[in-house]
């Protein structure tokens, strides 16, 4: 019986486990966010008890006190609403603005007012102020243990845009913008996102040749791109992850080849080998399953446990599925300098009509171009194209250029609004959302889909039986298609996990759109997925850790000083148009990100509570009346002058500022709930 209840009790544990761990992370959230505040009340109570100012609250939170005591002649309090804090002293009450300009409140030698002007300035500014060493405490702390930073190698470049153009592929290393070092992939998303007008990029490509290149950033443009961009993503590794709290099972996605490998791949599998080829990056991994699409594949991995000896596990091809359309082809959106189809004469803007005299629609899927002339590398080709004239009709015109095979280039649209590349003659373009015919034989024919359709809008359903970490929320996702999202939305159905699309469109002249249902089935003939096959790797991360004392300080000291400027930027940017609002986040963005880093590591999450510290100590030092530097603002006026503003001015300015508070406190939680 006693046994029997043991392991009743055992299994509700385990069961439990991680429940325990989201509540130990919550705690940490809790506790870190509060610190925060917790320091930045410290520093204007210690100043303001040094400078023999009455304190009569020190409140951790705003709004109701949901719990005090009284020590001397302080009242200690924690409050209901936790994003802030308050100390409140005799004469200076952010509720009352009247007490700063009150003369019989200031015949207290004890209050606030009575102080002298620096006095006062040291007690406004010894929050900020802790805030900054704080900060670089917990960056301290954080690099003497260590943190993942993501490489700072390119994973994959947007067609079409800026690194694209410029010639900055896969596998490249980014080692400055504009004079600064660049030392993750991190430093690479804030010196753009921060930057204004051109920008100087220095790297080198993964044969180690340098270049050096001056590009101008896209610029934010409402949903897609909310900051500057240069249209690079992060690197993949080549280690196969764990399934999140199945630390024996790898992350493979379900029902990919990878998944029915020979062999079976295992958590923590480091990829060595692709066939006879050694593998030291992902960009040839990619490559060489690209150039053996059709075939099974021998990968050898080095596994925990096995010793020197190469473990291999044989992954089969991929099919493309489809749904049976035919979609129509746009207009080239890019040509990158110096490529084929740029010293043929090719322009933004032509239409691809014909390849060797073979047509595009009537014998040439738009979505199998760059595989077809991918495989014409090395001979002269015939590229038709349809070029409109200002006041005149679309002329045809013929090129004759010979396509590049380039290694360890492989280009997939990975995400929204990203064209579709030939990367062997250096030319982008879009798959319009427009039916140009309906395969009889595909699963859409029975349906009532017919040529000229426009697709608005995509739904992929997910098969019932996906595991949690691959599992959809509703195990369905929608895409609102415009005019450059089709090659997208394709490449998003090879997901093996996704069973059936749901297309909604418009039939000609009608007003109501209508509804198909369409169940994905492998492509007919010989059209293979280049690249992945549901090998799922983590992102190819670096370990920054101080080699002692002295160098975490150093590299503290320069991540303080570096956010410093970043806050500022970033204002800038806001103001200029470079960084959209919704780049901005709440109360509720501020925790879920706390939540996430307290989820990977401690070392992560001190860091993140630096940033935190550090931003907590400008965007309060900033002029705003209620603020720490709308205090400072009037106590410079009253050292200038010699006299305090009136009351009037105080009141007003201080009602203002409270008013510009509560409505961005607002703005940004509408932007957390709705936006993010």
């Amino acid at each position: 019986m006693g046994a029997e209840g043991d392991g009743t009790l055992d299994t509700f544990l385990l069961a439990f486990l991680p429940d325990l761990d989201a509540v130990l992370n919550i705690l940490k959230v809790a506790i870190g966010l509060g610190l925060v505040i917790f320091f930045h009340e410290l520093g204007h109570f210690a100043v303001a008890k040094w400078c023999d100012v009455n304190v009569e609250r020190f409140s951790i939170g705003f709004g109701p006190i949901l719990f005090s005591r009284k020590w001397g002649e302080t009242e200690y309090a924690l409050s209901a609403v936790p994003f802030g804090g308050y100390v409140k002293m005799l004469g200076q009450d952010d509720s009352d603005p009247s007490q700063l300009t009150s003369e019989e409140i200031a015949e207290d030698p004890r209050s606030y007012t009575a102080k002298t002007v620096p006095q006062r300035m040291a007690i406004i500014s010894a929050g900020v102020t802790m805030n900054i060493i704080t900060g670089l405490m917990f960056f301290v702390i954080a690099f003497l243990w260590g943190v993942y930073r993501l490489d700072n190698e390119v994973g994959a470049v947007q067609p079409g845009g800026p690194a694209w153009e410029h010639g900055i592929r896969p596998g490249d290393t980014l080692t400055e913008i504009d004079d600064s070092p660049i030392n993750g992939f991190e430093d690479i998303m804030r010196a753009v996102a921060l930057s204004h007008g051109a920008i100087d990029i220095n790297g080198k490509h993964s044969d180690g040749s340098k270049y050096s290149v001056t590009l101008s950033p896209m610029n934010p443009d409402g949903d897609k791109k909310t900051r500057r961009q240069i249209g690079a993503v992060p690197p993949m590794s080549l280690e196969i992850p764990a399934v999140p709290d199945k630390a024996d099972q790898a992350a493979i996605v379900p029902g990919s080849p990878a998944a029915r490998a020979e062999g079976g791949f295992l958590p923590g599998d480091r990829i060595r080998q692709a066939g006879d080829e050694p593998i030291e990056r992902y960009p040839q991994l990619e490559a060489y399953l690209a150039a053996h699409r059709s075939e099974p594949v021998d990968i050898y991995v080095k596994r925990r446990g096995a010793g020197e000896e190469l473990v291999k596990v044989t992954v089969p091809p991929q099919k493309y599925r489809v749904l049976g359309l035919q979609m129509d082809i746009g207009k080239i959106e890019a040509v990158r300098p110096g490529s084929p189809a740029h010293r043929a004469g090719i322009k933004e803007g032509d239409k691809l009509t014909a390849i060797n005299g073979r047509e595009i629609g009537d014998d040439l899927d738009p979505m199998r171009l760059p595989e077809f002339l991918d495989d014409l590398a090395g001979e002269e080709v015939a590229i038709t194209v349809s070029r409109e004239g200002q006041g005149r009709a679309p002329e045809t015109i013929e090129f004759r250029l010979t396509p590049e095979s380039i290694d360890d280039w492989i280009e997939s649209p990975e995400l929204p609004g990203w064209p579709l590349s030939i990367t062997s003659i250096g030319a982008a373009y879009h798959v319009i959302p427009t039916v140009f015919r309906v395969d009889p034989n595909g699963p859409a024919a029975d349906t009532h889909v017919a040529a000229l359709d426009t697709i608005e809008k995509v739904t992929l359903h997910q098969r019932d039986d996906v595991p949690k970490p691959f599992k959809l929320t509703d195990s369905k996702v929608e895409i609102s298609i415009g005019e450059d999202s089709w090659a997208y939305v394709f490449w998003s159905m090879q997901d093996p996990t996704i069973e059936s699309v749901e297309l909604k469109l418009k039939s000609g002249s009608d007003t109501k759109p209508k509804s198909v249902l369409v169940n994905l089935t492998e492509a007919p003939g010989d059209w293979y997925v280049p690249n992945n096959r549901g090998i799922n790797t983590q992102y190819k991360r670096i370990d920054l850790k101080a080699d002692s004392v002295g160098d975490a300080i150093e590299l503290g000291w320069l991540h303080t000083t570096n956010s410093i400027k970043d806050i500022y930027l970033t204002l800038r940017g806001l103001v200029a148009g470079d960084i959209s609002v919704k780049e901005l986040h709440g109360p509720i963005g501020i925790a879920q990100m706390a939540y996430a880093q307290a989820d990977v590591k401690l070392s992560q999450f001190i860091l993140f509570l630096g940033l935190i510290s550090v931003n907590l100590a400008v965007i309060n030092f900033l002029p705003i009346p209620v603020l720490d530097g709308g205090h400072m603002v009037f106590l410079i006026w009253e050292a200038l002058s010699r006299r305090k503003p009136s009351e009037r001015v105080v009141v007003a300015a201080t009602y203002c500022g409270l008013a510009f508070v509560l409505g961005l406190m607002v703005f940004v939680i509408y932007i957390d709930i709705f936006v993010h």
